[in-house]
């Protein structure tokens, strides 16, 4: 009876070993969209008062952690009635993210320059539908992670299908890598968006004096510098990641280009199919508009 408990508990330190080796190599290999993931994430959690800052930040990381519970099941479900269907539903987020990515571009490039009374307006009305705006803004956060969540879980699980281990083990490292990009990557953007917060206490603390005073108003002058660095860096990782799922996951497209770097490839790929979908998306509008008339 006894040695039949010990096997068990050593069956079980073998299992939770194997997973903690597994989980280091699948998050090695996701640290690369993790850090897309961190760049699209905090520039989309930035831009609100610094009273709703960490509300919408929360909401954010809940829908991320519900975007998991959804992902992980049907992904594992997919992968065992018709795995090449998880190929498809990646291009097609795919086309979202590069959508949003090159649309960003767009607004930027030929949508900036306004009238003065027309920006007055405008600041008026999002005053007045702070709420809605605000509501808006963690949706469209809430559905990029979902993307990026697809493929982090995919890369982990095609991590652990690499090294052939049992189905249990394939459940326990993709959830702990899902909980980990969660964790990780919602718990650094807490720490860029409060870094004001952080440098005024600084300043408060030190009597603006000596070595934290500086560093206080060097954080204070920092963070709308990084705001604009993120922003810049989130839109191109959200292109960058498009055509990343393009290319490796299109076969056309995979051998296209050779000589091309993949960083390069990836760009050209993510605005090319960014410009098809606002196209598309463009038309389709249009034409429900003239349907509607």
């Amino acid at each position: 009876m006894a040695s039949g408990f010990f096997a068990i508990l050593d069956d079980i330190a073998a299992l939770m070993d194997d997973v903690a080796v597994t989980s280091k190599i699948a998050t090695q290999k996701t640290a690369g969209i993790l850090g897309d993931d961190l760049a699209v994430n905090a520039e989309k959690a930035t831009g609100f008062l610094s009273s709703r800052e960490i509300p919408v930040l929360w909401a954010i990381t809940k829908g991320s952690f519900i975007n998991k519970l959804i992902i992980l099941p049907i992904v594992f479900l997919l992968n065992w009635l018709y795995s090449p269907a998880i190929n498809y539903v990646l291009i097609l987020g795919g086309l979202y993210l590069a959508f949003e990515g090159v649309e960003k571009v767009i607004e930027f490039l030929f949508h900036r320059d306004k009238e003065g009374h027309e920006v007055v307006e405008e600041i008026e009305e999002d005053e007045k539908n702070s709420e809605e705006i605000e509501k808006a803004k963690v949706k469209s956060a809430i559905t990029t992670d979902f993307i990026l969540s697809i493929e982090i879980v995919i890369i982990a699980l095609g991590t652990v299908l690499e090294e052939n281990h049992p189905f249990i083990t394939q459940i326990l490292v993709t959830s702990l890598v899902a909980f980990i990009a969660t964790v990780g990557v919602y718990g650094i953007v807490a720490l860029i968006v409060r870094m004001d917060d952080a440098g005024f206490k600084l300043i408060k603390k030190s009597n603006d004096k000596g070595f934290f005073g500086t560093l206080g108003h060097f954080l204070v002058k920092a963070l709308p510098i990084v705001i604009k660095i993120l922003a810049v860096v989130g839109t191109i990782a959200l292109i960058m990641v498009a055509g990343g799922i393009f290319v490796h996951r299109v076969e056309f497209l995979h051998g296209l280009l050779p000589s091309w770097p993949d960083v390069l490839k990836e760009l050209a790929f993510g605005i090319v199919g960014g410009l098809g979908a606002v196209a598309l998306f463009t038309l389709g509008k249009k034409a429900v508009s003239v349907v509607r008339k």
